[in-house]
């Protein structure tokens, strides 16, 4: 998900409005897609059989705006076996087409891309100094672990931290705020070997590893691995067919929905749907009309963001979708923020868009936190809506 109006600006304080969906029919037995429960009572549920070791694998391998090269080797062999053709593009997309008995075209959009940094600046004494790519608040930042990945041989641990006093030097002085541009990162290598090793344009990743906590799981890039983790897991669940699925893994998204932009040109789809995390403020601070949606309460069928609206009769489409089979979903709104789908809905003569979301915690830090219920719900939701994706009518007339 990037960050911010228009694609671009810091995102700010994130206000917006969360709506259930339930529909719980008499007498259903506790699995792990269900329709929302009305009961302030948490119901007890567990965790799905979801291949945890590809979420993990997803998670912990790097591979930032332009430089995704390690993730979609991971990708492609992945969708390759569930597709009848699959090729790469001059940006990088991954574009696997799977074949439906009829002619409607529905693209599915995951960006393979995490944020991190690029280095600008090797100083005197050997530190890094960055170039972001994509959305980070600084806050998040200080002390951090990184992994700085050269051309060649392996990749170098590093601290990063910002060019402040300790604490101990403060004083009476008041921490001020952090920027971006602070900060560097310490390899605690001579300076003469940071330059022979390190060049510029070497993209640094945190470092973080993938755990399960209970039916959650935390880890860094969760946007958008988990995303592109639903698109896989929908191709193995899809059943018989009609439209044709267009499964693109994109390129720096978070950088401007770049990827999708071109993908959607060469694939001109009539539906497009975008696969993404989204917020999660169901944590302390938030009151529940700002909490825009909350983890573990199902698939988000997004209804707003700011790079985009989606069709309404898609949202419908959808909804009733879940309804039907019970799937756990909720509506989420987004005040600020934007997914794929705001590129593919302008591709060509437009389509008709949405986006899916997976609720996360903590989003665009090292431990976002998704459910594995929300990712079992997302996967089964879209399989179901594509296999009578054909039935749909989005026209606005």
């Amino acid at each position: 998900m990037v960050k911010g109006k228009h694609e671009a600006e810091s995102a700010g304080s994130a206000i917006g409005t969360l709506g259930k969906a339930i529909a719980e029919p008499a007498g259903a037995s506790s699995s792990s897609v269900v329709s929302a429960s009305s009961s302030s009572v948490p119901d007890e549920r567990q965790a799905p059989s979801i291949n945890l070791p590809l979420l993990k694998r997803l998670s912990e391998t790097p591979g930032v705006a332009g430089r995704e090269e390690r993730i979609r080797q991971i990708v492609v062999s992945e969708l390759r076996p569930l597709v009848d053709d699959l090729h790469v593009d001059a940006l990088g997309n991954v574009t696997a087409i799977k074949k439906g008995s009829g002619d409607l075209r529905v693209m599915l959009a995951a960006h393979m891309d995490e944020i991190g940094f690029m280095v600008r600046h090797i100083d005197d004494q050997g530190f890094l100094r960055l170039q972001p790519l994509g959305g980070f608040d600084p806050r998040v930042l200080v002390a951090q672990r990184v992994l700085v990945h050269p051309a060649e041989g392996d990749s170098l641990r590093g601290v990063l931290t910002p060019a402040t006093k300790p604490i101990h030097l403060l004083a009476d002085e008041k921490p001020g705020s952090l920027k971006l541009e602070e900060f560097y990162v310490d390899l605690g290598l001579p300076a003469e070997r940071v330059r022979e090793l390190i060049s510029i344009g070497d993209s640094v990743t945190l470092d973080r590893t993938f755990e399960v906590l209970g039916e959650n799981v935390i880890g860094k890039a969760l946007d958008d691995r988990a995303g592109v983790f639903t698109m896989i897991e929908t191709l193995r669940r899809l059943n018989k067919h009609a439209v044709n699925v267009i499964a693109v893994a994109t390129v720096q998204e978070e950088v401007g929905l770049r990827g999708a932009t071109t993908a959607a040109f060469g694939v001109e789809p009539d539906i497009a749907i975008a696969l993404d995390t989204t917020l999660a403020l169901d944590t302390p601070g938030f009151q529940s009309q700002d909490m825009i949606t909350r983890i573990g309460e199902g698939v988000a069928i997004k209804v707003f963001d700011s790079s985009f609206i989606p069709n309404f009769r898609l949202v419908r489409h959808l909804r009733g979708v879940a309804a039907k089979h019970h799937i756990r979903h909720q509506l989420e709104v987004l005040p600020r923020g934007g997914t794929d789908a705001g590129a593919m809905q302008r591709a060509r003569n437009g389509a008709a868009a949405i986006t899916i979301s997976i609720p996360s915690r903590y989003v665009h830090t090292v431990n976002e936190m998704v459910s594995q219920l929300d990712l079992d719900a997302a996967a089964t939701l879209l399989a179901r809506y594509l296999e009578e994706a054909h039935s749909g009518s989005y026209e606005l007339i």
